[in-house]
């Protein structure tokens, strides 16, 4: 396989500290995924909605505190983000083998990419190397995150602050009558095609401000305490 490095994240991040890390996440996000396979897409989700929230850092994954409040309760994530638990048992196997050794933002990374191949789609690599964050805001999430009901222009805008292009939301968005329509055409005639570029949305939107170094790198727990 070969090594994909962007900045200091590495396809290779975990192979002496724990090198059956993929293999594990990969079991326990195949399980969840066959069990339920609407999990898939959530985890996808979920991975989605740690990025756009100050970088792809596990936040999302924070219950409230004392000393914060944090993004579960936002606007764009109350009653509807799911699949914190999955990412928890997870991060409970791999510590079982590899103690505060893995971080759950990196396990939420390999997550989406593993729902999506339990579901029959595309393999990419996915780099690693990204520490968990030790707080997380409410008030960000509602700033950063498009609410379901943004419009063609309000997707837009949101994915070009993170320096991303290119939507996955709804066909209404998408296609009807804008600059999109025959983006959806293409896709649509070439199945590879999307493939492919949907992996490399997925690699890119991984790699958006990731928190990198040793400290917080494997907290004990995912800190998620319910759905």
């Amino acid at each position: 396989m070969a090594l994909v490095a962007s900045g200091q994240l590495s396809s290779m991040f975990y192979d002496t500290s724990c090198p059956v890390a993929l293999d594990i996440i990969g079991s326990a996000i195949t399980a969840a995924v066959r069990n339920e396979p609407r999990m898939g897409a959530s985890l996808v989700r979920l991975h989605f909605h740690d990025c756009f929230v100050d970088g792809c850092d596990g936040s999302v994954l924070l219950a409230d505190t004392g000393s914060f409040v944090g993004e579960q309760g936002a606007a764009p994530n109350t009653g509807s983000i799911r699949g914190m638990n999955v990412i928890d048992n997870a991060k409970t196997q791999v510590e079982a083998v590899c103690k505060q050794t893995v971080s759950c933002a990196d396990i939420l990374a390999v997550a989406a990419r593993d729902s999506i191949l339990a579901l029959g789609g595309p393999f990419w690599i996915v780099p690693l190397g990204r520490r968990d964050s030790t707080t997380a805001s409410k008030r960000n999430a509602e700033n950063d995150l498009p609410p379901p009901s943004s419009d063609h222009q309000g997707l837009t805008d949101k994915f070009s602050n993170k320096g991303l292009s290119g939507l996955l939301h709804s066909d209404q968005v998408l296609f009807n009558g804008g600059g999109t329509d025959n983006t959806v055409r293409s896709f649509a005639s070439n199945p590879a095609a999307f493939g492919s570029a949907f992996a490399m949305a997925m690699v890119n939107m991984g790699n958006i401000a990731p928190k990198t170094g040793t400290r917080n790198l494997g907290v004990a727990s995912a800190g998620a305490t319910h759905e």
